[in-house]
């Protein structure tokens, strides 16, 4: 059910015994912290080939005493019948979030890309919003923001630097005849496939790799970088790099100018997700009433204005600000403004006006401006462009 080798039947208790045993001798005598297992479906599988969360595997790889404090990620899938499996892991399982994957390159790049052929995107900001706010609506309440994954990129598939340059995969030189890898990239090469001089093109991808950044370390949830996506690590739109052990595989660390700013601009973004409690709530809240180490969330739209229900799914609406703050437990309390505009169009954004804001400080941006001077609620500003701000709140 792997699709990349035999597969054991893990429903057998050698086979069980086995994983637990070689889990054992990794976390304690090799000092392994943490595990992500590939293709994870496959262990919850009984002997009728179903998975269940309820399965005794899972289970006794969770409370085993001598796994304690272990990380254990799941890839939540395999290629069996019943195989997509993200959501419906057990407690105590972190499990990659493909769909939050999915929604951002959907959102930054095939969106973008549809919106500049046809003029509008294809899809609106609800689902967007789900998944900037900790895919609450694929995690069971009781897990949390941090049952989830967040991630971009993965060790297979495009790169961050290809995904902004490619709108197709070449993979020729892998001998499959370009059959090998996925198709569905969801990419966008804004204009030129693979390298360019053209300024306005290397602009474009820039912007979109820090929006792509910056969806990721400004979400709830636990957030995965892919060694190399900070400073622009290119497969030259390979996506299924695996069998080259040659400069398509590795990390080149001769840094350019422009290299030195995507990391600088990386840097920044896990500095600020790291001083703001409000990005990283550990629990979901819940309507009505105050959870602790949650984030109360308020939606606006371009206006100011609170959201109305028919904009979250109006593909012509692409701007969206999110008042996120926290509800403290073990740290201070903390407040900030993440304002989010996925088109190629300028538009004027008012900032909200809520109960104890006072003003807004820009913390960092994808946009090319930075103006760090204070504004005040109901101030209007002009956002050129794809663009993610984080605002200080105060």
């Amino acid at each position: 059910m792997t699709g990349c080798g035999n597969t054991l039947d893990t429903s057998s208790p050698a086979a069980s015994r086995l994983v637990l045993d070689s889990l054992r001798y990794w976390a304690n005598d090799l000092q392994i912290d943490g595990f992500r297992f590939d293709l994870a479906a496959t262990l919850g599988r009984g002997r009728d080939a179903v998975f269940s969360p309820d399965d005794p595997l899972l289970a006794a790889i969770r409370d085993d005493p001598a796994l304690a404090g272990v990380k254990l990620v799941a890839e939540p899938w395999d290629v069996g019948l019943g195989g997509w499996q993200t959501g419906n892991f057990p407690a105590g399982w972190s499990e990659w979030n493909d769909r939050f994957r999915n929604r951002a390159r959907d959102f930054w790049l095939r969106d973008v890309a549809d919106a500049r052929s046809g003029g509008v995107a294809a899809n609106g900001l609800g689902s967007f919003a789900s998944k900037l706010s900790g895919s609450s609506n694929i995690y069971a309440h009781d897990r949390g923001p941090l049952a989830g994954v967040n991630f971009i990129t993965a060790h297979d598939g495009f790169t961050l630097a290809d995904l902004v340059s490619y709108d197709h995969k070449h993979n020729l030189r892998n001998g499959e005849d370009n059959r090998d890898g996925t198709d569905d990239n969801r990419s966008f090469n804004h204009g030129a496939e693979g390298p360019t001089d053209n300024p306005w093109i290397l602009d474009a991808r820039r912007r979109a790799s820090r929006n792509l950044l910056a969806t990721l370390f400004l979400s709830a949830g636990i957030p995965m970088l892919t060694a190399g996506d900070e400073i622009g690590r290119t497969q030259r739109g390979n996506n299924n790099g695996y069998c080259s052990d040659d400069e398509i595989s590795w990390v080149d660390w001769q840094l350019d100018d422009e290299k030195v700013a995507l990391l600088a601009d990386a840097k920044a973004l896990i500095r600020h997700r790291r001083e703001n409690p409000a990005l990283r709530p550990t629990r979901f809240g819940a309507t009505g009433r105050i959870t602790l180490s949650a984030t109360d969330m308020s939606w606006f739209g371009s206006d100011g204005e609170p959201m109305a229900h028919d904009g979250w799914n109006d593909p012509h609406r692409r701007t969206l600000q999110y008042l996120a703050a926290s509800t403290p437990e073990v740290e201070a309390f903390n407040r900030v403004l993440v304002v989010v505009h996925g088109t190629e169009s300028a538009i004027t954004v008012t900032l909200p006006e809520h109960q104890g804001v006072s003003a807004y400080e820009v913390l960092w941006t994808s946009g090319d401006a930075f103006d760090p001077t204070p504004r005040k609620p109901g101030d209007r500003y002009d956002v050129l462009g794809p663009t993610v701000t984080l605002w200080r709140v105060s």
